[in-house]
């Protein structure tokens, strides 16, 4: 039996490229027999996909397989592009909702001088205030290697200077010519 209504699929066009949702809807659903829920949720048993498709679009609706692994598939009645559209503001909300974690970079040079040490320390203040993580490495050049105490001394220092709005997350360590550190800011608890 051939339905007299196309059947409906969901696409969004993204650069050009339509995106098909991944449920099968309406003549796309091709097994004999399914478990049919109506569009209220009210379980209707199972029927023959002709019988439920002819409901589906008796009520002007589409039938939509939500769960294809189940034996027989389920399948709804609903308002497929109704459906998406819902879909698609849930992932905006959460989109909107999740904090998207920066990690700032400052590097530094073991022999480096106090006035342009205060200047790096305000620049990881700030970024730490803005809720960024900051890595701060040390890089040593030719025989700076033998002294690398000294970026573990300014690293330490630094800590101590930033320990008021900034946790350790990562201790100093070694890696080739390079010393990293990476400081977490503080996240104070929220007022309600």
């Amino acid at each position: 039996m051939a339905l007299s209504r196309p059947f409906f699929v969901a696409a969004r066009i993204q650069g050009g490229v339509a995106i098909i949702g991944k449920l099968r809807v309406n003549e796309m659903i091709r097994c004999p027999q399914v478990r049919l829920i109506s569009h209220d949720g009210e379980q209707l048993g199972i029927r023959s996909i002709e019988e439920a498709q002819r409901i589906a679009l008796d009520q002007d609706l589409d039938l939509v397989e939500v769960a294809p692994q189940a034996n027989p598939p389920v399948c709804k009645v609903m308002d497929y592009s109704k459906f998406c559209y819902e879909q698609e503001q849930k992932q905006k909300a959460a989109r909107k909702k999740q904090s998207v974690i920066v990690v700032k970079e400052m590097k530094m040079r073991p022999k480096i001088d106090i006035h342009d040490y205060e200047t790096k320390k305000k620049h990881i203040v700030r970024f730490l205030n803005q809720g960024n993580k900051v890595k701060v490495t040390i890089m040593f050049r030719g025989r700076e290697m033998t002294h690398t105490e000294l970026g573990l001394n300014l690293l330490n220092r630094l800590a101590g200077d930033v320990g008021e709005i900034a946790t350790v997350e990562t201790n100093p360590k070694l890696e080739g010519r390079n010393m990293t550190m990476v400081l977490n800011p503080i996240v104070e608890p929220k007022k309600e």
